[in-house]
């Protein structure tokens, strides 16, 4: 108990901050609905990908929608690791399915902020822990944290899955990444990350040595010391994606790339980016959509550079690795481009360098700062969950 209590000790400022933040997000929501006479609550628990969980909690799987251009979508593209979470609490509470997804995604989000810390006290201290959880609930589309969403448990299980690679638990890195897995398709940038640094780690190059701060707290083990573990934990993280995608093309029977013909119903995959150019591109053929056009340019712009500058500073290599990952599967998708930044918040790395700016700053200014952001992104989390929404 002891073992658990200092750490969350340390973490408590971070994870007080997180929740006023997220607090203030939902009391401006349910404000904003109110108004427009719309439910706060319907809007985080029953529309848009909310209800294709729910579905599948409550009903399984083998529900789609046939569109009358012909597209095909099926409850098969959303991995099960949340639905069956919310069958677990229906089961053994009063919650609804919805309701169910609501809790998790709370508690969630919480040990995401905790290990999104862990990770980056690690790394760079305890300050710039506390600003890097503060930037992350502060996002502009912040406010899917608290939706029934998987996006808050992919990313509790990815930071703890690299924070215990950053530690050599082998296993325990292994199994978060197996459920990562079971949560989103982009649970293989968890897997890479656990398989880079368990290779370089058979060469002696340990993920912990990339940080001069990792480093004086941790001294990597000798080459060759507890092989198995490491072995063990990379045989293991795979698991997860790999079982839901064999899974899926048994059930369609068209094998094992049966799952990339169910996200081809929804008109998505990977394209190397040429769509979302194409979609960029688009914007500039009259003068106020090019406004739009030049503000995706920038995002973009300042997702990659953030990208580069954490490699120059020398981010571990697990870290990278995920991110370069999450970031190009986000970026490089054909379809749902509304979505990007939302796929694109699990990728907590990226906000380290402007972490650590924040942190250079005195308190009275950095908070300041966050409070800014925190109230323009309350309002605008709930402008868009009134309008448009997550698609």
């Amino acid at each position: 108990m002891n073992d658990l209590a200092a750490p969350l000790r340390r973490a408590t400022p971070a994870l007080l901050g997180y929740a006023a933040v997220r607090a203030l997000g939902l009391v401006v929501l349910a404000v904003w609905s109110a108004a427009r006479g719309k439910s706060a609550h319907t809007l985080l628990t029953a529309r848009w990908d909310a209800l294709w969980y729910t579905r599948v909690a409550d009903l399984g799987y083998g529900y789609e929608v046939r569109l009358p251009n012909g597209d095909v979508h099926s409850n098969l593209a959303f991995f099960p690791l949340l639905p069956w979470l919310e069958r677990l609490i229906h089961a053994i509470s009063p919650l609804s399915y919805a309701d169910g997804g609501l809790a998790v995604s709370v508690l969630a989000s919480l040990a995401a902020a905790w290990g999104i810390f862990a990770v980056v006290e690690l790394v760079y201290g305890g300050r710039v822990a506390v600003c890097a959880v503060l930037l992350w609930a502060v996002l502009p589309v912040g406010i899917v944290q608290s939706m029934a969403y998987s996006e808050s448990l992919f990313t509790a299980l990815a930071a703890w899955s690299l924070y215990a690679v950053l530690t050599g638990r082998w296993v325990t890195a292994g199994t978060l990444a197996l459920l990562a897995g079971l949560t989103r398709p982009v649970g293989l940038a968890v897997v890479a990350a656990v398989w880079v640094a368990g290779i370089t780690s058979f060469t002696g190059c340990t993920p912990r040595a990339e940080a001069s701060f990792v480093r004086d707290r941790s001294p990597a083990p000798a080459p060759g010391a507890r092989i198995w573990p490491r072995a063990l934990g990379m045989a293991i993280a795979p698991l997860g994606a790999a079982g839901y995608v064999l899974w899926v093309g048994h059930r369609t029977g068209k094998g094992p790339f049966g799952y990339l013909d169910v996200q081809a119903g929804w008109r998505n995959g990977f394209d190397g980016g040429a769509a979302f150019a194409r979609f960029v591109g688009d914007k500039f053929t009259s003068f106020p959509s090019a406004l739009a056009g030049v503000g995706l340019i920038v995002g973009v712009g300042l997702v990659l550079w953030l990208y580069v500058v954490g490699v120059r500073q020398g981010q571990p290599l697990p870290l990278l690795v995920y991110t370069g990952v999450v970031t190009a599967l986000a970026l490089c998708a054909s379809s749902y481009f509304g979505s990007k930044p939302r796929l694109l918040m699990p990728a907590f790395p990226l906000l380290l360098p402007l972490a650590l700016a924040l942190a250079r700053l005195r308190t009275s200014r950095s908070a300041w700062v966050v409070g800014g952001v925190a109230a323009a992104s309350a309002v605008y989390g709930a402008f868009w969950l009134n309008g448009s929404g997550p698609p």
